[in-house]
């Protein structure tokens, strides 16, 4: 009988050593992503690339022998419901941290709870507003818009070009945008000359671009995500409009070109380097682990990674290195967020500190364009 019990100890050691048990409680970490809706096509790409970073961690052991569990909850888009569903996680779930959610007007609707219940939120949102001014529990992966404009009236001011028309979805995004043009604008010589907003759902922006048409402007820059800007690049091209049009990163995607057609030929827009990771350098730091997350997508969802999956990426992988760093409670994992230097994501190489939770620098972004239904880089 000892012996059997010694044999029966030793293959249940065996059978522990070769199994991917983990014994100790998981980690939950929240989601909040637009899976469906107007904003899917940011909330799904995040959906499906936190999802696959969570399994190949899990596979490779976990985080300090702890499992990752985690819960996503779609929230169309709604910043109601993801107020509703933030509380839902925290309260409910009893998550540590939260990732997401998808659009500025979530995020920001969002802030306040996760502020008062002291819960780290990674947003995969852009708006400057998001992080400026700091919010204590509040951190971003996503380019910000005041860097976006800035590449952007960069190259402006090398071709020379200084009037501008702006061109702003009336949604959170846009509006931050907008105010970021209207902000910079001086500092890099340039005047703003014409001026309109167009609403979320609208299929017809004409109107708006028979008036900058006949204004003086010497380039548009449209300031949305999609399907506005496809549409807007569309009427551009119907109504025969030549000036150049730029777009912001909110369409930084494969799905723009889809949609806008042959109307995308040469538009330009500042992006994360994923789009032409296969372009850049062996000598940028980024891009070891851009072309490793494009493949890793590729294989398990048929499509490209993204822009907007590169958010998730990122923000996962942040919090799994505060984790590593630290321990698995809100606090620690907060502070050791805001401990991370020269963290090289798909969205750039991240250095937060107390005084900035955006992380990212105007390298983060280079300037595309599209030539043949693809992406090229803007020398």
């Amino acid at each position: 009988m000892h012996f059997r019990a010694i044999v029966f100890f030793i293959a249940s050691v065996i059978l522990l050593i070769n199994s991917p048990v983990f014994a100790a409680a998981p980690i939950k970490i929240g989601a909040l992503f637009a899976v469906t809706g107007p904003a899917a096509f940011l909330g799904e790409p995040e959906r499906n690339t936190a999802q696959m970073v969570v399994e190949e961690i899990n596979k490779a052991g976990g985080v300090k022998g702890h499992k990752i569990e985690l819960i996503v909850y779609d929230t169309t888009g709604d910043a109601t419901k993801a107020v509703q569903l933030a509380n839902k996680l925290i309260k409910n779930d009893k998550v540590v941290a939260i990732i997401g959610p998808s659009t500025t007007g979530e995020t920001m609707a969002v802030i306040p709870v996760v502020e008062k219940e002291q819960i780290p939120l990674i947003s995969c949102s852009a708006g400057s507003k998001i992080t400026e001014p700091v919010k204590k529990w509040v951190f971003k992966t996503a380019q910000n818009d005041a860097l976006a404009v800035g590449r952007i009236f960069d190259q402006l001011r090398k071709q020379k070009l200084t009037k501008v028309a702006i061109l702003t979805v009336s949604d959170g995004f846009g509006s931050s945008g907008r105010e970021q043009l209207k902000a910079q604008a001086a500092k890099y010589g340039i005047t703003i000359v014409f001026d309109d907003t167009y609403g979320p759902r609208d299929t017809d922006m004409t109107a708006q671009l028979t008036k900058i048409r006949n204004s003086p402007a010497q380039v548009i820059i449209c300031w949305g995500t999609n399907p506005g800007p496809a549409v807007i690049a569309k009427n551009a091209r119907q109504l025969g409009v030549k000036t150049p049009l730029y777009m912001s990163h909110g369409v930084s995607s494969k799905k723009f070109i889809d949609l806008a057609g042959d109307s995308a030929e040469g538009i330009r827009l500042p992006s994360g380097k994923v789009l032409v990771a296969d372009l850049l350098p062996a000598s940028d730091n980024q891009r070891k682990s851009l072309l490793v997350f494009i493949k890793d997508y590729q294989r398990q969802f048929k499509a490209e990674g993204d822009h907007f999956g590169g958010h998730a990426w990122d923000a996962v992988m942040l919090l799994k290195n505060a984790i590593e760093h630290g321990g698995d409670s809100p606090a620690s994992i907060r502070d050791q967020l805001e401990k991370t230097t020269k963290f090289h994501g798909i969205g750039g190489t991240f250095t937060y500190s107390a005084h900035d939770h955006a992380g990212l620098g105007q390298d983060a972004f280079v300037l595309v364009e599209v030539r043949n239904k693809d992406w090229a880089i803007v020398k």
